[in-house]
């Protein structure tokens, strides 16, 4: 599978370190775990995005935008990181933030990611939650074309079949670490939201028959719905490859019982999990997407559905910037001070 045959801006800190985690293994008593860092690819404190913006950002260029816009929640890690993409290449940026928890809290609007999308030069607008973001971000685009701006204009999360090309290298890539150091892998786990991510990640894996089951937790959409979001975006990667139909319905499995109340909003295993990593691993996860991906592997893992013996590797998608704007989220009151 040849992407070199795609436009593509090599940005990327790549490949990114794979590591054991022998603390946090030990502490579950289960498999031994592997983290795959993600959150290492380098462009503004890093994350999954940076994989796919490196395809579409050069589709842009090549396309003639000066432009680039996209949507995402308050403390979207994809808007930071296409903020970022766009000041390296000297592109104008403009976000749409979409208010999908309703928080007043301070640091949550103007912190964390929101502050570095303002330091990376973007613009921003607010939108409240629930409206239909992409038609929005089309009717604004149209307002900057009128204006003379030729803009370019990336769904929510990158999340297309250009987006998820990011993710088929990232399939390539963890492979070739796998066969290299000789470790039999048994199963991938990875948060899973706009579909990107997984789409792209099972659709290398398949092409390349590795034979490893991809498991998505949720964040957001119950589980029929984010399992056909990312089966459609994955047969349009396929296509768009020229391998259609390597993709099965059955192979796209994703868990959304560690959703909790809602997208961006903590859960208490979310936040046990960001204690657990941060305390026995020295890693940032983030509480909207990571945490809870890490929330799913540990409580399957204490009941039993991973198992002593096997290998398993989380793909940390990044987002350690968004702990910024969740600050009334823990409580360290109990800690004792010297």
């Amino acid at each position: 599978m040849h992407l070199a045959r795609f436009p593509r801006h090599f940005l990327a800190h790549l490949p990114t370190p794979l590591e054991r985690l022998d603390r946090l293994s030990a502490e579950l008593g289960g498999p031994e775990i592997w983290i795959k860092r993600d959150d290492c690819t380098g462009l503004s404190t890093g994350g999954n995005k940076t994989r796919k913006l490196e395809f579409l950002m050069a589709e842009a260029e090549a396309q003639g935008a000066d432009m680039v816009m996209t949507q995402g929640a308050t403390q979207s890690n994809h808007a930071r990181q296409t903020a970022a993409f766009a000041a390296k290449l000297g592109m104008g940026c403009h976000l749409l933030l979409e208010d999908r928890t309703g928080s007043d809290n301070a640091s949550y609007n103007t912190n964390g990611n929101v502050l570095l999308d303002h330091l990376h030069g973007a613009t921003t607008e607010k939108r409240p939650g629930g409206g239909d973001m992409n038609a929005e971000m089309e009717a604004v685009a149209d307002r900057f074309r009128a204006e003379g701006r030729r803009v370019y204009t990336i769904p929510g999360g990158g999340s297309n079949p250009t987006g998820a090309l990011g993710y088929v290298n990232c399939a390539f890539e963890m492979l070739g670490q796998f066969n290299d150091r000789g470790l039999r892998v048994d199963h991938i786990v990875h948060a899973t939201g706009s579909a990107g991510t997984q789409a792209g990640l099972i659709t290398g894996l398949k092409a390349m028959n590795a034979g490893i089951p991809l498991l998505g937790i949720g964040v957001r959409a119950p589980r029929a719905r984010q399992e056909e979001n990312v089966y459609t975006l994955a047969c349009a990667t396929a296509e768009k490859l020229g391998c259609p139909g390597v993709v099965a319905r059955a192979d796209v499995v994703a868990n959304t019982d560690y959703v909790g109340e809602g997208y961006g909003i903590p859960t208490q295993g979310g936040l046990e999990a960001i204690a657990m990593f941060a305390e026995l691993e020295a890693i940032l996860l983030d509480p909207v997407y990571s945490a809870k991906g890490a929330a799913g592997l540990i409580d399957l893992i204490r009941k039993g559905h991973f198992r002593k013996g096997e290998r398993v590797v989380f793909l940390h998608t990044g987002g350690a910037a968004a702990l910024f704007g969740y600050d009334s989220a823990f409580d360290f009151a109990g800690r004792r001070t010297r």
